[in-house]
């Protein structure tokens, strides 16, 4: 079914909505979190205010801005006065270790990079010098590195304790001397063709992909999914939903954008973890969770679970699978596919089709084939990447997801490639496997995901060791969460003694398919 593009009767720009919340809710809480929160109405103030301080600071359409932090409503004004001024937002990922984050900085050609003095216990400063080759040793002023020919500036919030960083208050009344009408002037150039935000994931050949969205696709597939998905499960209570997607994710840019224009009140803690979440839904009676399966059975499985008052919000007590896409599927255990960082999340302006990869050919309802996207809502094309590399001449992305259709609906088996999909997230097995390999006690690493009730798939990794090393798994994990992202360290290792137990393919690679199969059975 083709996607028509919605007359929503305004113009789709983050902008646009942004002012539209404030003047139709002003009062009303946009986002709260357990010590501070703000109102839909000082969203648009601090945006603007900030907005003109990168007007004044040379920035404007184009710029490439970077913002990396956890949950906060900092992280929410950064992104919204970016978006305003026409500037292409790079969100990054909190658990990123200080290498992962140098990678997308350069690959992000990042200009501008925001972040706060600390979170989480971390102290920013200290990551960043380790992440930025040379940053150690700036000074004040533009920086000029080798490493990072284009980034010019690091702002902070909440303390700037190094010379090469400039204090930032967010919020902040400071406008720099821009007027309103100057920043209306800017904002009414920002139209909804130009590209908004870059979210990045792994990339199948180990490099991050960073899928890139227009103002206009966010604006659309946020809004359908704000007016179809965030209503409230009862009657008793305003709309407020739990957010348990990351705001650096696709997932929290889905929220934020149907927040906006729906009404609705986004309520996040700083780490999702289920004791707190629990207690942000009792006190601020949240109607509604958005989060991975993995975290709703966390708060289902948390200890003082039976005693909380969660009276406004059924389904987190109502029996039934905390994996909500497994209501209804035609196939038990195969939920519906939730959506993809290059559909921002959801499935509003996709055109979808099962093909069979082969031949091209449409496969009807409940035969597996390989998901292809076109649409309005689909992105606009991989950062750096010419869109003919990445899309056929019809226009259809080739997914590589196996899913079967179900009365329009895609629903998710595994994965033609390799790449895992693991609670959201996707993770290049190469990408592990070089890191592995990168070891002095390991041989061989093969990764790659096998069926996870919970998480969609896990990451698993088959170790061969080097002669006369030896690690055990837990050792293996322990010093890998030190140096790579969380979601790609391997849940499950299995550990072969002999690389002759590994079946060879006759062009001297593994098997991974036969050793797939293999722990599957």
């Amino acid at each position: 079914m083709k996607a028509e593009i919605p007359d929503l009767g305004y113009t789709p720009t983050i902008g646009e909505i942004t002012r539209r919340a404030a003047a139709a809710w002003p009062d009303k809480d946009f986002v709260v979190m357990p010590d501070r929160r703000i109102t839909f109405a000082d969203a648009e103030r601090q945006s603007r205010v900030l907005g003109k301080r990168l007007l004044a600071a040379g920035y404007g359409k184009g710029s490439r801005i970077g913002v990396f932090d956890t949950y906060s409503t900092e992280w929410v004004i950064v992104w919204l006065a970016a978006a305003r001024i026409g500037a292409l937002i790079m969100p990054f990922s909190s658990i990123y270790k200080p290498a992962e984050l140098r990678t997308v900085l350069r690959i992000g050609d990042v200009q501008l990079l925001f972040a706060p003095a600390s979170f989480l216990g971390r102290d920013v400063p200290a990551f960043l010098e380790e992440a930025v080759p040379g940053l150690a040793g700036a000074s004040a002023g533009p920086l000029l590195l080798n490493d990072m020919p284009y980034l010019r500036e690091v702002w902070m919030w909440g303390g700037a304790a190094r010379s090469w960083a400039t204090a930032v208050d967010v919020p902040s009344t400071d406008d720099c001397g821009v007027s309103d009408e100057l920043f209306d002037a800017v904002e009414a150039e920002v139209v909804p063709a130009d590209l908004a935000q870059v979210t990045y994931t792994s990339g199948s050949s180990a490099l991050p992909k960073g899928v890139v969205h227009s103002q206009a696709a966010i604006v659309r597939t946020t809004y359908f999914f704000g007016q179809n998905r965030l209503a409230p499960e009862s009657d008793k209570y305003e709309s407020k939903i739990l957010c348990g997607f990351p705001f650096f994710w696709i997932g929290g840019t889905l929220v934020l954008g149907g927040a906006l224009q729906s009404g609705i009140t986004v309520c996040v803690i700083e780490k999702f973890d289920a004791g707190p979440a629990l207690d942000m839904v009792e006190n601020e009676r949240c109607t509604s969770v958005a989060a991975w399966p993995s975290l709703v059975q966390s708060m289902k499985a948390h200890p003082t679970f039976a005693s909380r008052d969660l009276d406004s919000m059924p389904s987190l007590t109502e029996p039934g699978p905390s994996d909500f896409a497994l209501i209804g599927s035609p196939v038990p255990g195969i939920p519906r596919h939730r959506g993809m960082s290059e559909t921002v999340g959801n499935w509003w302006g996709a055109e979808r089709k099962i093909v069979n990869p082969e031949t091209g050919e449409t496969l009807p309802d409940m035969e597996e084939g390989e998901l292809w996207i076109r649409g309005h809502g689909v992105m606009q094309a991989y950062y750096k990447q010419e869109r003919e590399s990445v899309f056929d001449a019809d226009g259809w992305l080739h997914t590589g997801d196996r899913c079967f259709m179900f009365e329009n609906q895609p629903y998710f088996v595994g994965r033609f490639y390799e790449m895992i999909k693991s609670q959201g997230a996707n993770v290049s097995p190469r990408e592990v496997e070089l890191y592995l390999e990168g070891w002095p006690e390991i041989e061989h690493a093969l990764v790659f995901g096998l069926p996870h009730p919970v998480l969609e798939e896990e990451v698993t990794a088959v170790i061969v060791f080097k002669p006369g090393m030896r690690m055990t798994p837990q050792e293996i994990q322990d010093r890998a969460r030190k140096e790579i992202s969380s979601f790609k360290v391997p849940s499950r290792i299995e550990i072969i003694d002999d690389e002759a137990d590994i079946p060879w393919l006759g062009s001297g690679k593994p098997d991974k398919l036969a050793v797939r199969a293999r722990l599957i059975a």
